[in-house]
């Protein structure tokens, strides 16, 4: 008679859990701590409010002013978007253009960089002898400041194909035409969309720049007024509300980008 042997005892080990993920969270806590510490030191410090408020003072002038802080907010982000919307269309035209042949690469990249270097604000004063004070030279001005990025990175992108692969391409029978739109545009494309986040907060800058000089409506022009009267407090609303918009803006420039053109990024395994 043989002995059976006893049967063997699994013990069930204990899942272990997931660690919690802080890195969506990351902003919003960073953030907290940044007012936070605002707040502590300009309190310690006995500042008053008239040459650095705290963020309570700040958020108070927010709520106090709100309906005109509303309107301005409302026509800046108008005067944004549209300007931006004309440097999309225009950069993605003339970077393509400069980027399909080396002559014109040549001879209008030189032109369109000291165009660049010229301020901007210096234009403002002409733009509104054409057009007057008013939402036109802000938007030109915020078209003006953001177009440059978005020509420069759709040209360098089709600039940038390897000689190789025209030899071979030319060698199977394709035409400029066909190189330019099988692959030179789709690889200008994250060159494109990540201009985009850039060119937006340009148009921003553009904007306010245009609304602090010659307009009578924007953040721009209620800070200035804002500045004149010592109100430091909204001053500060402007700027927030300013960060909120650009911050707004430029996630969904990059939720766009990952949307059109995750293909040509690493996955966060590779990233890590």
């Amino acid at each position: 008679m043989t002995d059976n042997p006893a049967p063997a005892v699994t013990v069930s080990q204990p899942i272990a859990k997931k660690p919690f993920n802080w890195l969506p969270w990351m902003p919003w806590i960073y953030t907290v701590a940044l007012f936070a510490i605002w707040e502590v030191g300009v309190r310690l410090s006995g500042l008053p409010h008239t040459v650095f408020p705290a963020p309570s003072r700040i958020f108070e002038a927010i709520i106090q002013y709100w309906p005109a802080i509303q309107r301005h907010s409302i026509q800046t982000l108008y005067t944004t978007t549209l300007g931006f919307i004309l440097a999309v269309v225009g950069g993605l035209a003339l970077g393509l253009l400069i980027g399909w042949s080396r002559t014109i690469y040549a001879g209008l990249y030189p032109i369109m960089v000291g165009f660049n270097a010229i301020p901007k604000v210096a234009l403002v004063p002409i733009l509104v002898i054409w057009f007057g004070i008013g939402t036109v030279p802000a938007v030109l001005t915020a078209f003006l400041i953001a177009f440059f990025p978005i020509v420069v990175n759709v040209a360098t992108g089709l600039a940038t194909i390897e000689p190789e692969t025209e030899d071979v391409l030319r060698a199977l029978g394709a035409k400029k035409m066909d190189i330019m739109l099988k692959v030179g545009i789709p690889r200008s494309m994250p060159y494109f969309f990540g201009s985009l986040k850039v060119a937006i907060t340009l148009a921003f800058v553009g904007s306010v720049i245009s609304e602090t000089v010659a307009a009578n409506s924007g953040l721009g022009y209620m800070m200035s007024a804002a500045q004149s009267q010592f109100n430091v407090p909204l001053v500060f609303a402007g700027l927030v509300m300013l960060a909120v918009e650009g911050i707004i803006m430029y996630a969904l420039m990059a939720w766009i980008e990952k949307r059109t053109t995750g293909w040509a990024h690493r996955s966060t395994t590779m990233a890590g």
